[in-house]
């Protein structure tokens, strides 16, 4: 049996792997850290791994990082369970586990680093720097999410799961940015069918348990 460590921070991304830790029903020991009142990442992640992110997840003491990579291991590690059932759904887990970072996220967190740099600059030249951010979220930030949101919206008017029939990885990879896209929905948008795919998964019993266990993946 391979010893598996899971070094989860707070509030982040790194709930979906100890969520796929409990649907594989794999062993493992997590080491949690904190995160500073500048909303940063505890140092002692860089003792991990270089970037001093999270997820890491060492297997046997050999570091692995990044969430998609890292659910591919495991669920390689697993009996089966989140494995795509067909080529076709192979096909689309893969891909779901692609566009959940390299499309969807990176609009969302331009919007939330933009809401917050308005926030945090002085109060004398917030107005320009909230009409400067402004107009490139109205040109740019803001058509992206709606059209990454609608895609998904579309995919699940017709399936309960992302690739399909089955509940996959893909489903774990893409929690994260689509319960911060519903969030960070421009005014005037609304996902029904994400919204009611969101409340499929965390109903799921490894969902409760990995939020038990590691908190919220977000702050409310």
């Amino acid at each position: 049996m391979s010893a598996i460590v899971l070094h989860h921070l707070e509030l982040s991304r790194s709930t979906r792997v100890l969520w796929a830790l409990e649907e594989l029903g794999l062993d493992y020991e997590i080491k949690t850290y904190k995160r500073d009142k500048n909303f940063r990442a505890d140092p002692a992640l860089k003792e991990v791994h270089p970037l001093g992110k999270s997820p890491v997840v060492q297997v046997d003491g050999m570091a692995l990082a990044e969430s998609a990579a890292i659910l591919e291991h495991l669920v390689e590690m697993g009996d089966g369970t989140l494995r795509p059932q067909t080529p076709q759904e192979r096909q689309q887990v893969r891909y779901w586990l692609h566009f959940a970072e390299g499309t969807l996220m990176p609009t969302l967190l331009m919007s939330l680093v933009h809401g917050t740099a308005i926030d945090k600059v002085p109060f004398l030249i917030r107005p320009v720097v909230k009409g400067i951010l402004g107009t490139i979220d109205g040109a740019f930030t803001n058509p992206e999410i709606i059209r990454n949101m609608g895609f998904v919206e579309q995919t699940l008017s017709t399936q309960p799961w992302l690739a399909g029939d089955n509940f996959t990885a893909a489903d774990i990879q893409m929690s994260y940015g689509l319960q911060a896209g519903v969030k960070r929905a421009p005014t005037g948008q609304s996902y029904p069918n994400i919204q009611a795919y969101i409340q499929r998964f965390e109903a799921r019993p490894a969902y409760k348990k990995a939020v038990e266990i590691g908190g919220s993946p977000m702050p409310e």
